[in-house]
């Protein structure tokens, strides 16, 4: 079979090691392990140190690991324990050392046998190779004993030297040799070795060959590998300087890379297979479709050529050489030329998808690996983009009720550097290196996969940038939306008491379960975080909410420009939201802009964002619009921003007095330095902690508030402020704002840390009866600034709040009337136009009517006509079948006169044949009348001349009575041929006329209304006369 793989390689390569360049830059596939055959160099060059020659032209190269044995490598000629007489060929003209005249650069070989060349499909296939090594091996009548000469570096030309006159026998270019190996160790190849040579300038007229050798001992031939290695690995010293020179010119190719499934729907098509967070949903028995986008995102502009090839297999980490071919279905550019799209038929009934077509265990999931090839242009080796996702795999029939269209997104950075050309106006780059963004978060988190241990996986979930085991001072602040959460739970008990609390809680949405607020205090699985927070807001399946949203969506909002601009500056340090226009904020602009729409009142307000994207990183579109809604109502949030933040106030107001009972200490050092509440707290009850804070706290934090209410902010706050006491109370004024900025949020970056805060808030002595009491403190204080202020001022103060509330009502009251006018007109305007509808439509009921009249009256008359036409058939059929009997009949007495009369001929002429026999044999009976017949018989007399007065009468009679016969004879023939053809005639007039009336009774209908007409004109031409 032919290595389709292969014959691309003349012009490309891939990014494994098993993909090679022909007329690019050299790259070289061996069988087996290049430090095995180093060891095995080192092992065979220490027990042949005394039987090495070296050469004393061939030069040294330092950076050699075999240089300290020269560049000779002797066969069984070198070795003192061989003799020629076991040597095949051998003898003393296979000298053990290198020619005086040898060039430099290069490793020379004796004793090397060339068994011969042969055509292969498959260049770099072990199996052809050991195949044509065996067969060439066995017919080995016509080897050619050579020196091998293999080249130092990558730019010289492998050598077959003929040791008797030192002149090439055949030159092979190094880079043009695709795959070496050597014979199985335990066969009767063991001493064998061969190479693959590409020749030709284009794929099309490339053809390859398999060149075999032998050697005299078995060592030789790992040496002889090993130099074909290192000469792989060497550039020339000049090419070395070009090399540095270049590696400065790198350059950085960023591709957004989407992947999306389809699963067959049954009706012709495919629909979107659901996606939970980042786990897809797959149904067991469904044929699926793969498809990826692929975007370039950086400055560096990279055209893609073609697909190579779509990959796909199960597990992650998965190697090269176990990745599964997929069927392409399309590639090519979107419209707008800047997303090249891949899509691929996945037959998922191969036995190699067989994990990923069997339904998974409750609360599991499986690892799948999907891989593209894409040929670049500019770049000289196909690119692999490598996606690792999860699925769960349900029955055939499940149903999902709801899912999210998002695709799994990933980002990849490809390292490019560029390459030197013969044609200088081309730009050539080779990949240094292609990279993930999930592996480059991963590495500067310290989470490689080698410092992981082998039992445990590696989880994956909430990815940034940022590294939560450092520690930094700098003073720049931590980026919302920064950490990683895991979706790994090590402690199993918790999960199960996790599902025992969810089943009894589906079973009666009404009623929480008790034991919901002790796990929530420990933090719920962010796998279950989606589900467990809708829930505990009540709108676990509030489909008024989601379809609200679907039609808030549609709708303009006047705050559109603050939403776009605040997005933009919402969870940068998350991949998700970090694409300007990408999938996670056009989701997060379209939940802000449905929420400014729904809440009037309210509005958008600067802050709602945050909470709003830690939403969405659990749940679709419409169920985090729906939490969102149940938080700023039921929860109370949006009454921190009514009435000019009066209810805001109060929460400082009680947070001040909670540190004057609970942190004395630090509430006066605050009140020494001037600080104020608001000036550090203010995000935290506005915004929910979500602004600054690493998202693995973020979503602690959420766990509470919607388990036990809006009160859980101050335990945050007091644990905050109690954990960092001794730190604020070293600082001035400046230091604590900048400590509040930056370094607070940077200590909960790790999950001990996060944990320990909110075991310190959980414990915090903050009561809901101390808040109460503080509030009345706060409304009793209120009032008495309200009794101590001049009445004047209150009264105006009182009096500007009520004209601004009626300009408001008026301005609602203005809106409602404007929408009210609206709305009569509009109803006006349907109801002309239903009206007009019901006239046109009763117009259109009359005319159907009259024409139904007129259509009945024309079916009566036609029947009638019908009824007709069929007797007037009927009856010319009776005639016509009269007529036939008749001209039977005829023609049958016209038969019996004809047979009379033949009968009659006959007898006559038979007659008429013995008389004039009778004649002439009495004639010939006379010798005198005898002369009258001449030798044939016949007649011979003379024209007689007879006298009309002598004829005899008798005679003159028969001859007329003979010459009427004849006529009557004729006129009688004359009769029975026109008689034979009116027979004729009426036969076909009879099978015509049956054929038409069989017609007639088939498509009567049919020749009725061709009949109407005439019948029509029949009538009309009698009553003509009579008028």
């Amino acid at each position: 079979m032919e290595d389709a793989v292969s014959r691309s390689s003349v012009e490309s390569s891939s990014t494994n090691d098993d993909y090679v360049v022909v007329n690019g830059e050299p790259k070289l596939k061996i069988t087996g392990d290049i430090n095995d055959l180093n060891d095995e160099v080192s092992q065979s060059s220490r027990k042949m140190t005394s039987t090495l020659t070296p050469s004393s032209s061939a030069g040294t190269d330092p950076q050699s690991p075999i240089s300290s044995v020269g560049n000779v490598f002797p066969t069984s000629q070198s070795t003192s324990g061989i003799s020629d007489e076991t040597i095949p060929g051998g003898g003393k003209g296979r000298s053990m050392s290198l020619p005086g005249n040898m060039d430099e650069g290069y490793t020379t070989f004796n004793g090397v046998t060339y068994l011969g060349c042969a055509l292969v499909n498959a260049p770099r296939s072990e199996v052809e190779i050991y195949r044509n090594m065996s067969i060439l091996n066995e017919q080995s009548k016509q080897a050619i004993p050579i020196e091998l000469y293999i080249p130092r570096t990558s730019e010289g030309n492998v050598r077959l030297v003929d040791p008797g006159t030192d002149s090439d026998i055949a030159c092979y270019k190094i880079h043009r040799i695709l795959f070496c190996a050597r014979g199985p160790s335990d066969s009767d190849e063991k001493m064998c070795f061969a190479f693959t040579c590409s020749h030709g300038d284009s794929p099309d007229s490339a053809i390859f060959q398999c060149h075999v050798f032998r050697c005299e001992i078995q060592e030789a031939v790992a040496k002889i590998l090993y130099s074909f290695a290192t000469s792989f690995r060497r550039l020339p010293k000049a090419a070395v300087r070009t090399a540095s020179s270049i590696s400065e010119a790198e350059v950085t190719a960023i591709f957004s890379v989407n992947l999306e499934f389809k699963e067959d729907d049954g009706k012709g098509s495919y629909s979107t297979c659901p996606k939970d967070k980042n786990i897809f949903k797959f149904r067991c028995d469904y044929d699926k479709k793969i498809v990826i986008s692929v975007t370039q995102t950086g400055n560096k502009e990279l055209r893609i050529e073609r697909c190579f090839g779509l990959l796909l297999s199960p597990g992650r980490n998965v190697k090269d050489g176990d990745m599964h071919l997929i069927e392409m279905n399309s590639m090519g550019y979107s419209s707008d030329g800047r997303t090249y799209t891949i899509s691929g038929n996945w037959d998922i009934s191969e036995d190699c998808f067989k994990v990923l077509n069997s339904e998974t265990p409750k609360d599991t999931r499986v690892f799948l690996t999907v891989a593209v090839d894409l040929v670049i242009c500019g770049i000289q080796e196909p690119v692999r983009f490598g996606i690792e996702t999860k699925a769960k795999i349900f029955p055939h029939n499940e149903r999902f009720w709801y899912f999210t269209k998002k695709p799994h997104q990933e980002l990849f950075h490809v390292k490019l550097k560029l390459t030197e050309t013969d044609a200088p106006d081309v730009v050539q780059y080779e990949v240094v290196e292609v990279q993930s963004q999930t592996q480059i978060d991963r590495q500067k988190a310290g989470m490689s996969l080698q410092g992981l241990k082998h039992n445990r996986q590696m989880s994956e979930g909430v990815h940034s940038p940022q590294e939560p085991e450092e520690e930094s001072d700098g003073d720049e602040p931590l980026l919302s939306g920064s950490g990683m959460v895991s979706k790994e739970v090590m402690d199993d008990n918790l999960l199960e008491a996790w599902h025992d609390v969810l089943v009894k809680w589906q079973q009666n949405l009404s009623q929480r379960p008790k034991q919901v607020q002790q796990l929530a205090r420990k933090g719920i699985p962010e796998a279950l975080r989606g589900e467990v927070w809708q829930l505990l807001a009540g709108c676990h399946d509030n489909s008024e909410l989601m379809e609200a949203y679907r039609i808030l969506i549609t709708k303009d909002s006047p705050t559109e420009g603050v939403i776009q601009r605040d997005i933009n500056r919402t969870f940068p340090a998350h991949t998700f939201f970090k694409q300007s226009g990408g999938l996670g904020q056009d989701s997060l602009y379209r939940i802000c802009k449905a929420y400014s729409v729904y809440d009037e009142e309210i509005g958008y307000v600067q802050g709602l964002s945050f909470l709003s994207a830690a939403l969405l990183l659990h749940m679709p579109e419409e169920q985090a619009f729906a939490v969102l809604v149940k938080i700023c109502f039921d929860y109370e949030l949006r009454d921190l921003f009514k009435q000019g933040f009066e209810v805001l106030h109060l929460k400082f107001y009680q947070l001040e007095r909670l540190m004057q009972d609970l942190m004395s200490d630090l509430f006066e050092h605050f009140t020494e330095m001037g600080l104020e509440i608001h000036m550090f707290a203010s995000q935290w009850f506005l915004t929910l902690f979500t602004a600054k804070f690493p998202l693995f706290l973020v979503f602690h934090i959420l766990d509470l508030f919607l388990c036990e209410g809006k009160d859980i902010i101050f335990n945050v706050a007091m644990a905050l402020l109690k954990m960092s006491r001794k730190d604020l109370l070293a600082l001035d004024f400046e230091g604590i704002l900048k400590y509040f900025r930056v370094h607070m949020p940077k200590k909960y970056r790790t999950e001990e840390a996060a944990r320990e805060l909110m075991a310190a808030a959980v414990n915090a002595k903050v009561t809901s009866k101390k808040l109460k009491k503080y509030e009345k403190e706060y409304i009793t204080m209120k009032e008495q600034e309200m009794q101590q202020e001049d009445p004047i001022e209150r009264m105006e103060r009182e009096n500007k709040r009520l004209v601004e509330d009626n300009m408001r009502l008026e301005q609602e009251n203005d809106d409602l009337a404007h929408e009210l006018v609206d709305s009569k007109l509009t109803l006006k305007s349907e109801l002309d136009e239903v009206q007009d509808q019901n006239k046109e439509m009763k117009t259109d009921l009359a005319k159907s009517k009259k024409l139904l009249k007129d259509t009945q009256e024309e079916k009566q008359r036609l029947e009638v006509e019908t009824q007709q036409v069929k007797e007037m058939c009927r009856k010319e059929l009776d005639r016509l079948e009269s007529e036939n009997s008749r001209n039977t009949v005829i023609v049958a007495d016209y038969k019996q006169i004809c047979t009379q009369l033949s009968e009659r001929l006959e007898k006559q002429q038979t007659a008429h044949r013995e008389e004039l026999s009778r004649i002439k044999s009495l004639v010939k009976s006379c010798e005198t009348c005898s002369k009258m017949f001449d030798a044939d018989g016949k007649v011979n007399l003379p024209e007689p001349k007879m006298d009309p007065e002598k004829l005899n009468p008798k005679i003159v009679d028969l001859q007329q009575q003979i010459r009427e016969l004849e006529l009557e004879l004729a006129q009688t023939k004359l009769a029975l041929v026109e008689s034979e053809c009116k027979t004729q005639d009426l036969t076909h007039s009879l099978n015509a006329a049956v054929s038409e009336i069989q017609a007639s009774k088939n498509t009567w209908f049919t020749k009725t209304l061709n009949s109407i007409k005439e019948v029509a004109n029949t009538h009309t031409g009698k009553k003509e006369p009579k008028d």
